[in-house]
């Protein structure tokens, strides 16, 4: 859609609010997107409305056409990484899978492919819960709802011990990202069969391997 004047019509994100027109020049994703970069790269303390909109090289005024506050984008920053990271990983966990390794291969997708689980943003939620009680609580309530779902995917494959083993497969992946070992995607894919058994006590069935291998060659080629 496009006004009188050939200039495109930017919409708020209730279609019932008037069209915005005029100077703004920048959509709420772009807002958030922006804000994402700053929080990843230099933390929640950098994340302020000028700052920003310096940044896309428009004013500051158009922020509130979407937010009420920095307050207000702080929680949807949040509420993005919630959707992106943790909702990601307990999806992956519910998948279909005749094994358990096979199930535990679509929760390595989230490590494999950062289109589906951004580790980066992970890490910047966990350094800015350091200092923010608010973002720890919701933090720990991320951590538990993913280990519930790990859990919940050994429980369906008959393992007693399941919440011990979703406890040792989460953070054990935490930290070894947090680890960032140079270690190339041909090593990890390499190291795979060994950690199946390691997790779940059963070595990976015919193809399984293969199959992660091929997805995670693919996510490398598409970044």
């Amino acid at each position: 859609m496009v006004n009188s004047m050939n200039k495109p019509v930017l919409h708020r994100d209730d279609p019932a609010l008037v069209p915005l027109t005029g100077n703004v020049k920048v959509t709420r994703q772009d807002w958030l997107n922006a804000a994402l970069d700053v929080l990843v790269n230099n933390g929640a303390s950098q994340v302020k409305i000028l700052t920003l909109a310096d940044r896309m090289g428009v004013s500051r005024s158009s922020f509130y056409w979407y937010f009420k506050s920095r307050a207000d984008l702080l929680d949807a920053l949040l509420d993005h990484w919630q959707s992106r990271n943790t909702d990601a990983l307990i999806r992956q966990s519910a998948l279909p899978a005749t094994t358990i390794t096979a199930a535990v291969c679509n929760v390595f997708h989230c490590v494999l492919d950062a289109r589906l689980f951004d580790a980066r943003l992970d890490f910047a939620i966990r350094d800015w819960s350091r200092r923010s009680d608010k973002v720890r609580r919701v933090l720990d309530h991320s951590d538990r709802r993913r280990v519930d779902a790990l859990a919940a995917m050994f429980a369906r494959f008959g393992f007693p011990d399941a919440v011990v083993r979703a406890r040792v497969l989460y953070y054990m992946q935490t930290g070894y990202d947090d680890a960032t070992l140079a270690e190339s995607l041909e090593e990890r894919i390499a190291q795979v069969p060994a950690y199946l058994y390691v997790f779940t006590g059963q070595h990976p069935q015919p193809g399984e391997v293969e199959a992660l291998a091929a997805y995670a060659r693919a996510a490398s080629d598409d970044e």
